[in-house]
């Protein structure tokens, strides 16, 4: 059974190839994910489908590029690709399927130790991508997967560079999430550091900081009174107008963020 289409989208209960569409995920400039059943294996999948419009053989080259280099990225907090391929004339990159993204889980309140392990684990894979070589350039809970017992993914490696630069020439990310000189095309190693620095503000002060990102960010008077000033300053010097001003990389940000631990929970639980 081909996959049935409904104005150029795909139908839930509809199938391609194998799997079968259980939910649509969610929808983006560059993709769409649904959830979807591999009805050979009976495990569940994500697949993601860029928007058809976008996929072109510039667009597949570019991808193949990123991909060989994120592929090699084998750590438990980077989301892998199982597969990147055409079925019935969609191209479908396939991953497994996490619980629910942190965007999902940021409509709810998150206790502090939960949001500094879920930043940690994203940090780790941040600083195990900046030693092998590789920037993410669209760090944002969108791209953060939530699986089970607690373990966080961070997805997106590949697919949203090879869409940006065929469309836009430049690597930047998404408006919003990243650093000021991202957005002019020049993503580096720092801009990854912002990224995360402007999440772990949001996470703990329950706002997100906008442009142009005047210290201290709206906010910052919760920040203070969930966090402490060790933490505080790692945030804040991650989020530095100026590259240089930053860390250098997610694996420096990783060693003043685990220094700060003890100091960080004790403070949380002070009441």
């Amino acid at each position: 059974m081909s996959a049935a289409k409904s104005n150029g989208a795909l139908r839930v209960g509809s199938r391609l190839g194998k799997y079968r569409l259980q939910k649509r995920l969610g929808s983006g400039a560059f993709a769409t994910v649904y959830s979807a059943v591999d009805t050979l294996l009976g495990v569940r999948v994500a697949l993601k489908l860029p928007s058809p419009e976008l996929v072109s053989a510039d667009l597949i080259e570019e991808f193949r590029r990123e991909a060989r280099l994120t592929m090699e990225l084998d750590h438990p907090n980077i989301l892998p690709i199982r597969d990147a391929t055409f079925i019935d004339d969609h191209f479908v990159i396939i991953s497994p399927l996490g619980k629910r993204t942190l965007d999902d889980r940021l409509k709810k309140r998150i206790g502090f130790e939960n949001a500094f392990e879920i930043l940690s684990q994203l940090l780790d894979a941040v600083a195990y991508a900046h030693d092998a070589g590789v920037i993410h350039c669209d760090i944002k809970p969108e791209n953060i997967l939530l699986f089970e017992d607690n373990q966080v993914r961070l997805a997106d490696f590949g697919i949203a560079k090879a869409v940006q630069k065929t469309i836009s020439s430049s690597g930047t990310g998404t408006v919003g999430y990243m650093a000021p000189e991202q957005a002019m095309g020049q993503p580096s190693t720092r801009s990854d550091v912002f990224s995360i620095g402007l999440l772990a503000f949001r996470m703990f002060a329950g706002q997100w900081p906008e442009y142009p990102f005047d210290w201290p960010f709206p906010g910052a008077a919760k920040l203070r009174r969930r966090a402490h000033p060790d933490l505080i300053a790692v945030i804040q010097k991650s989020v530095a107008f100026k590259p240089m001003q930053r860390y250098r990389d997610a694996t420096v940000m990783q060693k003043d963020w685990e220094k700060s631990r003890l100091k960080a929970i004790r403070f949380a639980r002070r009441k």
